[in-house]
């Protein structure tokens, strides 16, 4: 077919007509582009914003969790120090009413005090002073000049007749010239009337030493003080500061509400640095601890990582129009990590809290530790030694253990073992009452204000459903698990000597006594320990 020039020219016409059109269609589509930018670029910037104040959240939030563990710490380590000074002195004030101070006992009474000032780090020195304030004996190479009558703690024990133990407030030692933290307790003669003081005192550069060795960051810091607003130390240390009032300071408020523990942000008025405090008062001592981290120190990383995200976020969007992908990608590796960031702060809480529990507990039968179980010992023990309620202590044992783990194998034994213990669990339901597991197949059970019947009717109840639970046992008598058991019953106030541990080998050689016997039985005997 012929195609006259006319009808060429009349199709370039049209095509040279629509680029216009195409252009002004092209122009909505560009407006839309950069609406789409803008807005995209306001989604990132709330997206920004929103992920650097999360992440501003976090890390106050991480800081409060470590600074409360380190709290936590810095109470225990405190509540060791001064129950080692209480047990000083409670072995010094037995001792000096117990054997008075003759020549001979003064002699090693002198050696004892040098012994323990000699082993013991925290303890600066040991002292007995008489009823006039006058030194009596000590723990140092010479004897000592001067009078302590005047002393806040002599004062007090002059006009106080409680036998506890009195934390003072931090005062200088006349004899070197160091800050020291006095732990005292009141002598008496038989008629109750005031015969002394003994004096612990526990060295306060020791503490420093062991505060500094945590890294606290560069303006940190760690205070312990008294209930009554007197603080002990604080690092940095200065030495114009110790014996401070800080009772109008809302860290000694805080600390001295009920629940005796928690974290703030407070703005110190010591240095004027803005910290996050956690605080944690001492469950037995009338002191309590704060760590504190500087704002600025734990918004170093956070300053930084939001620096750099803006550098990038200003980077992103001048490659926006070529780097939109990756810049998604980004976002979506950033928001995985948060969750992994958010994931791993919930399992380190959940793992500092099991923590407490995995150092009290056995991991196998679920009782209590050996650990726990003479922590507990100790502590009834002597409640019952100051009400003087009766106490009671059962030591169990499966019988022919090892025969039965040869038999079945390891893993057998190990269920039989939760099995019992189990049974044991359910016969102390009494919260003063404790089930551990004392090693091996020996268990242990605590029994506080309890007589020798009950104590019986107890341990007789365990042993019944250990055998109820009809575990097969071909090499014991009978062909089923069995216990047998020890139980010794007794008042610790009437005891002979002051050693609960006494009561453990009184009940094992009670235990093997029934395995004796024939086992498959209990073995109850009522005394004060005085054979152990």
């Amino acid at each position: 077919m012929h195609i006259s020039d006319d009808s060429a020219g009349h199709d370039g016409e049209h095509a040279g007509s629509a680029l216009p059109v195409l252009d002004g269609a092209r122009r909505p589509l560009v407006a839309l582009a950069v609406g789409l930018l803008s807005c995209f670029c306001l989604l990132l910037a709330g997206l920004e914003t929103w992920s650097a104040w999360h992440a501003y959240r976090a890390e106050l939030e991480n800081s409060r969790v470590a600074t409360a563990n380190m709290a936590r710490a810095l109470a225990s380590h405190a509540e060791t120090s001064i129950k080692l000074g209480d047990t000083v002195l409670a072995e010094m004030v037995e001792r000096i009413e117990h054997d008075g101070l003759g020549d001979g006992a003064t002699v090693r009474l002198t050696r004892r005090l040098q012994e323990v000032a000699g082993n013991v780090g925290e303890v600066h020195g040991v002292f007995v002073y008489g009823p006039d304030g006058k030194w009596l004996t000590s723990s140092l190479p010479r004897p000592m000049q001067g009078n302590n009558f005047d002393r806040e703690y002599f004062q007090y024990h002059l006009l106080h007749k409680g036998r506890g133990t009195h934390v003072s407030v931090p005062v200088r030692s006349r004899s070197t010239g160091a800050w020291i933290l006095p732990l005292s307790r009141r002598i008496e003669t038989p008629d109750g009337s005031f015969a002394g003081v003994a004096l612990v005192t526990l060295d306060l550069p020791w503490f420093g030493h062991f505060y500094d060795s945590f890294d606290v960051g560069t303006n940190g810091t760690i205070l312990l003080a008294l209930d009554n607003g007197t603080l002990v130390y604080r690092r940095p240390f200065h030495d114009e500061q110790v014996g401070m009032d800080i009772r109008n300071r809302t860290i000694w408020q805080r600390a001295m509400r009920k629940d005796g523990s928690g974290s703030a942000m407070l703005m110190s008025r010591i240095d004027n640095v803005e910290r996050l405090f956690s605080y944690r008062h001492l469950q037995h001592f009338p002191l309590f601890v704060a760590f504190g981290e500087a704002k600025d120190d734990i918004l170093a990383d956070w300053w930084r990582g939001t620096l750099q995200t803006g550098v990038l976020g200003l980077a992103a969007l001048l490659v926006l129009a070529w780097g939109g992908r990756i810049l998604v990608r980004q976002i979506r590796v950033r928001e995985r990590l948060e969750r992994d960031l958010r994931r791993a702060g919930t399992a380190l809480q959940r793992h500092n809290a099991s923590l407490q529990n995995l150092a009290d507990t056995d991991g196998l039968t679920g009782l209590a530790n050996r650990r726990m179980f003479e922590e507990r010992l100790v502590r009834e023990y002597e409640r019952a030694r100051r009400s003087g309620a009766p106490f009671a202590l059962v030591m169990a044992d499966i019988d022919h253990f090892k025969r039965y783990n040869d038999s079945f194998g390891h893993l057998a034994g190990d269920e039989c073992l939760r099995k019992v213990a189990g049974a044991i669990a359910d016969g102390t339901r009494r919260p003063a009452d404790l089930a551990a597991r004392y090693g091996g197949e020996e268990f242990a059970v605590i029994l506080a204000d309890t007589d020798l019947i009950g104590a019986n009717a107890v341990a007789d109840g365990i042993r019944s459903a250990v055998a109820h639970l009809d575990l097969p046992h071909p090499d014991n008598p009978g062909g089923r698990v069995t216990l047998s058991m020890g139980v010794y019953v007794g008042h610790p106030a009437l005891a002979e000597r002051d050693d609960p541990l006494a009561w453990v080998d009184v009940a094992d050689r009670l235990l093997y006594e029934a395995k004796h016997a024939g086992r498959n039985r209990v073995v109850a005997r009522e005394g004060h320990a005085a054979a152990a």
